[in-house]
């Protein structure tokens, strides 16, 4: 199994990560800072699920999940964002989302996540 998380936030990434690694072990976890960094690892790497972030510059969350998506149509995409509206929730579902979720991700949260996908 490979993981992707994306993030502009070098700390969200790492707490995220350390969750993370709590129930996956020693799996192939990638990183990256932004929505461009993430495609182009997502068409090296085909991680099988994606923890992304909505607001990051160069390109965000919204922009990225139909491009990550397209790369492997298979991936599953966690949204993780402080960004908790209605309408921001409906739009990563509709663009192809599995899940959305509030940051920040704890260890009880990641439980959570990765029994429903």
């Amino acid at each position: 199994m490979k993981y992707l998380v994306v993030d502009d936030s070098k700390l969200a990434r790492l707490s995220l990560i350390k969750s993370l690694k709590l129930y996956t072990g020693e799996s192939k976890i990638f990183q990256a800072t932004n929505g461009l960094e993430a495609v182009a690892l997502m068409d090296q790497e085909k991680a099988d699920i994606v923890f992304l972030d909505l607001t990051m510059p160069e390109m965000d969350g919204y922009e990225a999940l139909p491009k990550l998506l397209e790369s492997n149509p298979k991936a599953k995409i966690i949204v993780v964002s402080a960004d908790i509206q209605k309408q921001a929730q409906e739009r990563v579902i509709a663009l192809g989302a599995q899940i959305h979720v509030q940051k920040p991700i704890n260890t009880e949260k990641m439980q959570d996540i990765l029994e429903i996908i």
